[in-house]
């Protein structure tokens, strides 16, 4: 009894453990589905009526555009969600057919083999079938075989009841898919119906726009230009970094080849002297002691080849997270503002040239490192701080920053806050941070170098 109690408990944690390893897939999706949904409801908070003002409305399309094109990522994910589910769904209906098959056919065996038993049940019926054998010899294999049979059939019971146990499970994980399932259609009812919504509301906010195409037109000119001046600035600060980069090296280079050269003249003069007096030319390196250039040199050509490696490093690491990286952001963000020259979609003749991206967050949010790097800039412009920092031969540019908690020179590490962005009173708190990247001069696309998770 105690064995078979025993039995029973082990196949049912084995079923609870195959069910928990089976759902795990269903377990992720759920997890990543949470997350995606917190982020578009914080990210729904930032929209919100547009003023009079056309610099507001405005900023309010592009808002709506880039929570439009989020919802629409989401809702693919979603489609494509639920085609895995639906997979899986077929996957655990083949297995629980297989098992109910399975099931059934222990179950006739089982049911013949009891039948057997209960025709030959009496103690009686056993000892003339063991003692009708011809010999000694067949009679203990009769013993045997009536032993064996017993057990026999003591382990086709436990089979059912371990089979039972697992269609049991098999079917409560059918139960959890299609709940998954379940909850992923409604999802995407959801968000269809939230996104015609905000296609329409954006529609709205174009038609009133269009009436006011000059004031636009002018708010759109005035934008280009606070972005070119800022786009200046940055671009002379990074030709700066890289000058005095090059003038570094080139100095590190001068002093390896002075030093080098000295070496070489100081052996060549220890070479003549011992030809002259008929000795051996000594072969030992000048003393520490002795102040000579070449041994205070050395320590300049290790801090360039140490420099030289560390920036080839970086550049190196920096390269391989291309689409790994997370949003430069403490936070939640949706994308405002992509790069590249583009129209806005609706408005005719308004076009806008970013050389990097826009985030939307939240106010209060604080900017972050996207990889180790040393800060080369902290500057201030109609305000605002922006600051540089330099990843080998890449650089990330953090722009419209309210305060700055890092200063030109300090070694940053990867998330690490670097200032809290700015939040415009005079436009519902809007908080948006401009970011680019360069390599070099080259100026990068940002979008492809971040995590699409």
């Amino acid at each position: 009894m105690r064995l078979r109690c025993l039995t029973l408990l082990i196949l049912l944690i084995t079923s609870v453990s195959l069910f928990a390893q089976t759902n795990k897939e269903i377990k992720e999706l759920e997890n990543r589905h949470e997350s995606l949904r917190k982020e578009i409801t914080e990210t729904d908070q930032l929209l919100q009526k547009a003023k009079k003002a056309v610099s507001s409305q405005l900023n309010s399309i592009t808002t709506i555009t880039g929570q439009i094109t989020q919802r629409k990522t989401y809702i693919e994910t979603v489609q494509k969600d639920i085609a895995v589910v639906d997979k899986e769904m077929a996957n655990v209906r083949r297995e629980l057919n297989k098992l109910l098959a399975e099931l059934k056919e222990r179950k006739k065996n089982y049911e013949a083999s009891a039948l057997y038993l209960y025709r030959n049940k009496s103690i009686q019926d056993k000892l003339m079938f063991i003692f009708s054998a011809e010999n000694l010899n067949q009679s203990y294999r009769r013993m045997r075989y009536v032993r064996e049979y017993a057990t026999y059939q003591r382990l086709q019971g436990e089979e059912i009841m371990k089979k039972e146990a697992q269609v049991k499970a098999k079917q409560q994980e059918l139960q959890h898919v299609l709940a998954a399932k379940q909850t992923l259609l409604k999802t995407y009812e959801e968000e269809k119906k939230t996104l015609d919504k905000q296609e329409k509301e954006k529609r709205t906010m174009l038609a009133t726009m269009q009436k006011q195409q000059k004031s636009l037109q002018a708010e759109v000119t005035k934008k280009k230009r606070e972005a070119d001046r800022l786009n200046a600035r940055i671009d002379k600060l990074i030709a700066e970094e890289i000058e005095r980069e090059r003038k570094r090296a080139a100095e590190e280079a001068r002093r390896i080849a002075a030093a080098k050269k000295k070496e070489e003249e100081a052996a060549a003069k220890a070479k003549a002297t011992a030809a002259a007096s008929g000795k051996p030319a000594s072969t030992a390196k000048p003393a520490a002691s002795s102040g000579s250039s070449s041994t205070a040199s050395k320590p300049a050509a290790t801090t360039s080849a140490s420099t030289a490696a560390v920036n080839t490093k970086l550049s190196s690491s920096f390269n391989q997270n291309r689409g790994k990286f997370q949003r430069p952001i403490l936070g939640n963000s949706v994308i405002v503002g992509r790069y590249g020259q583009y129209a806005v979609e609706g408005l005719r003749n308004v076009r806008l040239d970013n050389k990097g991206v826009d985030f939307q967050t939240k106010p209060g949010t604080q900017a972050c490192a996207i990889f180790d790097g040393k800060v080369t800039a902290v500057f201030q412009l109609n305000g605002m701080y922006n600051v540089l920092i330099r990843h080998g031969e890449y650089i990330s540019v953090y722009c419209n920053l309210a305060s700055v908690s890092v200063a030109n020179g300090d070694n940053v590490k990867t998330r690490q806050p670097i200032g809290v962005i700015y939040s415009n009173k005079t436009d519902n708190n809007r908080t948006v941070l401009h970011f680019q990247l360069r390599k070099e001069k080259e100026k990068l696309n940002p979008e492809p170098w971040f995590s699409r998770q």
